[in-house]
């Protein structure tokens, strides 16, 4: 690896994009959290029923052989050895060695356990030879939750369809990490996960028309996409349509008009609900006090905070917080 590009990595987590860069942005903020990874030594005949998993998202590597992945028995496709396919909404799905190969639950096939989230499975008739990374993960930002909801119920990425080398090199390093198990290696595979993903998701917003409305077509918005860029980067600052005008260098009713016609919602109802997102995610994952929490976005008291909170979700940001962290993983019923 070349000292440039070891002194990128070391940047990329501390960088972020220029603000004329309102979806590059929203890229950055993504973060992946590993919650359970699988190395499949497969021989056919063999089929893997993947229940559901709420919140999840499911990535798949082929690092041998090929395989069929079957979504709600309506989109079926053949992956072979470097294609990468992603399941963003956390849908049950088949993964087989023929289009008509039955398939077992996944918990009912045994595995052996090497840590708390990874293990190894061997499972098949002992035929034609298919090994597959397979990685369960959460996205552990706000911004992840529009940009998932937008995503098609498949995305593929073939490494033979790919302008450079460097797919083929990374998913080669994924599945040495994953053959050779050595100390840290579900850190790296957690990290060229979330590369991958982000690759594959960029991707596919390169190769969609531009929508004329919605999320992505106000991060597009070249006025628009400055005020969420400002709101995602400052939630805690006491925003107005007047101010958040100013940064798109609009005027307050045209900027008022445009924004809510692209966004679906007024500009100051989407500043409380990001905030409340970002209050959510906070709840779950630390121990601060409320007061604190809404010190950090831009309440000026706990009450005003948790009115706000009740507003969105129905619910006092105390029950979240007894909730405590995001369930480990289990199969949505």
């Amino acid at each position: 690896m070349s000292r440039d590009t070891m002194r990128t990595m070391s940047q990329v987590d501390r960088e972020l994009p220029p603000a004329s860069d309102p979806l590059g942005e929203a890229l950055h903020l993504l973060r992946l959290t590993g919650v359970l990874y699988c190395r499949a030594e497969l021989t056919s005949p063999w089929g893997i029923d993947l229940p559901p998993f709420e919140g999840c998202m499911m990535f798949h590597v082929v690092t041998a052989g090929r395989c069929w992945l079957d979504v709600g028995g309506t989109e079926s496709r053949m992956l072979q050895q470097g294609s990468l396919a992603l399941v963003p909404h956390g849908a049950g799905h088949c993964l087989r060695s023929g289009p008509k190969a039955d398939a077992q639950p996944l918990f009912d096939i045994p595995v052996e356990q090497v840590s708390d989230r990874y293990e190894i499975m061997r499972h098949g008739g002992g035929g034609e030879f298919t090994q597959t990374l397979c990685v369960v993960v959460r996205f552990d930002h706000v911004a992840a939750e529009h940009l998932i909801e937008l995503l098609p119920t498949v995305l593929q990425i073939d490494t033979w369809d790919d302008e450079g080398s460097w797919l083929q090199s990374t998913l080669r390093f994924i599945a040495r990490e994953a053959r050779e198990l050595r100390p840290g290696g579900e850190t790296v595979i957690t990290r060229l996960a979330d590369i991958l993903v982000i690759q594959m998701i960029r991707s596919w917003i390169d190769s969609e028309p531009e929508p004329e409305r919605g999320w992505l077509a106000a991060l597009r918005d070249e006025q628009v996409g400055r005020a969420l860029t400002s709101i995602h980067r400052e939630p805690s600052r006491e925003w107005t349509v007047a101010s958040l005008a100013e940064e798109a260098g609009m005027s307050r009713s045209a900027f008022s008009a445009r924004f809510t016609n692209l966004v679906g919602e007024s500009a100051m109802r989407y500043l409380t609900r990001w905030r409340m997102l970002l209050a959510r995610t906070y709840l779950r994952e630390t121990s601060e006090p409320i007061s604190v929490l809404a010190g950090r976005l831009g309440y000026q008291s706990e009450a005003a905070f948790c009115r706000a909170f009740k507003r969105v979700f129905g619910v006092p940001p105390g029950s979240v917080r007894r909730a405590g962290a995001p369930a480990p993983l289990v199969a949505a019923q």
